[in-house]
């Protein structure tokens, strides 16, 4: 598994946004620019065209679960179910399934596109499941959404998240509020939550991301923050939501990714945190029931100036 057929770029275009979607490769997005002044600028760091490997896209969607689970799998009642290592390079399995499938272009129009995937216990999984992305252009930004609905025999507990990238410049800052960290082994499974913060790491602070080495989930996030690159005279926003089984809205918690090469970053809305099915309490671990679903929606906003920084700070 990690391989993924790469094929099929789809292109819209909306006023002063242009969107590309490869729905082959996982659902991914291949590109998402404004036109400013006749040029277009990368919002999210663009697939380079050669790479066929879904981390090199400019975002993909992570489902029925994110980030890692150790173990060999969790426990749900009473029940074990095994989840073997699903990349190459990772001892666990990780992001789910959803990013290693193909999936559905179903609608294509002037501002907006919609996919769909349905699983069937993919790789021996004990998911089944549907689900859609739908991606409208609107005035100054764009609407995301990623809706899973519980398919199988079984309630199962489910969680989602986006995995956006983007380009790290020496000045660009990250301003989002937490309460605190997740703390990590070398493997990245958390080893506790604290709420002091290593240095540089307070996201509320505003942290400038070309200084850290970083692969944490933070908790307590309001689901605003503001990303800006002065060098680039731009600024994007982002407001993230939940909705739980049971109709209910909630925040998501957030993870911060980046390495110390190549000069870019994840900044990711999650529903639970990395390994919750490992973690005192499950944080997060969402149970679903057959026929219920879960969704998780940003909204995306791009300005030429962060004077508005109520959004992320409020």
């Amino acid at each position: 598994m990690g391989e993924q057929h790469f094929g099929g770029v789809h292109w819209i275009e909306h006023r002063t946004q242009r969107l590309a979607v490869m729905p082959d490769a996982g659902g991914g997005v291949v590109a998402w620019q404004w036109v400013r002044d006749g040029e277009p600028v990368d919002l999210w760091r663009a697939w380079d065209g050669r790479t066929a490997r879904m981390q090199a896209l400019a975002s993909y969607p992570l489902l029925p679960w994110s980030n890692r689970i150790s173990g060999g799998g969790f426990e749900h009642a009473g029940r074990f179910h095994p989840l073997a290592p699903n990349t190459p390079d990772d001892p666990y399995p990780i992001h789910g399934d959803g990013w290693l499938q193909p999936w559905q272009l179903t609608r294509s129009g002037e501002d907006g596109v919609q996919m769909q995937l349905r699983s069937a216990g993919f790789g021996g999984s004990p998911y089944h499941y549907t689900a859609t992305q739908t991606f409208t252009l609107v005035d100054g930004g764009m609407d995301q959404s990623l809706e899973v609905v519980n398919r199988g025999e079984h309630a199962l507990p489910f969680g989602l998240a986006q995995h956006p990238w983007f380009t790290r410049t020496p000045a660009c800052r990250l301003r989002a509020r937490v309460d605190g960290v997740w703390l990590a082994r070398p493997d990245k499974i958390p080893t506790g939550y604290s709420t002091d913060f290593p240095e540089g790491w307070d996201l509320g602070q505003g942290a400038l991301v070309d200084r850290l080495v970083i692969d944490n989930g933070f908790g307590g996030w309001d689901g605003a923050a503001l990303i800006e690159w002065p060098e680039r005279d731009l600024a994007l926003h982002m407001l993230s939501t939940l909705t739980l089984p049971d109709g209910s809205q909630a925040h998501p918690d957030c993870l911060l990714y980046a390495p110390a090469e190549p000069p870019v970053f994840c900044f990711e809305p999650i529903s639970h945190p990395i390994d919750a099915a490992h973690l005192p309490g499950q944080p997060g671990w969402t149970e679903v029931a057959p026929g219920q679903s879960m969704a998780l929606v940003v909204e995306w906003r791009f300005s030429t100036s962060p004077a508005d920084r109520s959004a992320a700070t409020a």
